[in-house]
């Protein structure tokens, strides 16, 4: 009797997610998150100048910062612009991790592993200082999660892969 009544309540579903199927749109979320946040920094360094970038460059001793400048600039733009589409994604993810590895051994690493450094509180509220390198690391991770993963769902690398195959 018992037996009964838990076959009827056991709803199957319709659709069954397959493996390959389910990374594809689980990792979907994290290509967009990724290719939006290099597209915005790129966009932030464009929109300030990239000769802005360069004197940052400059001051941690950077051979050729206005051209280093341009380059990043244009590399966190594109590249965030293909991930966002899913082009090229497993090949882009190499020059976007060697950026973010660049930036946290000069830059973030001597600030801490927090992004959130609060120093101070005022009457206007917290006071931050610059961030540590948790953000670079969160960075290469999803870079090298994608590249190893193949094409995600919605993406022109998926549409390119699977007319291959067919």
């Amino acid at each position: 009797m018992l037996q009964e009544q838990e076959d009827k309540t056991h709803v199957t579903p319709k659709w069954k997610w397959s493996p390959a199927v389910s990374y594809r749109w689980t990792l979907l979320p994290l290509r967009l998150v990724i290719g939006f946040g290099f597209l915005l920094h790129g966009l932030a360094k464009w929109n300030r100048g990239p000769a802005k970038f360069a004197a940052l460059l400059q001051h941690i001793h950077t051979p050729y910062p206005l051209a280093t400048a341009w380059m990043v600039t244009g590399l966190e733009i594109i590249g965030g612009a293909m991930f966002i589409v899913g082009l090229l994604a497993a090949v882009l993810s190499i020059p976007l991790a060697i950026s973010m590895l660049v930036a946290m051994f000069t830059i973030h690493i001597h600030y801490g592993f927090s992004a959130v450094n609060t120093v101070g509180l005022t009457s206007a509220g917290p006071v931050f200082g610059p961030p540590g390198y948790e953000i670079n690391l969160l960075y290469i991770a999803g870079l090298i999660a994608l590249a190893l993963s193949g094409p995600t769902a919605l993406s022109v690398d998926g549409l390119i892969f699977h007319r291959k195959k067919t």
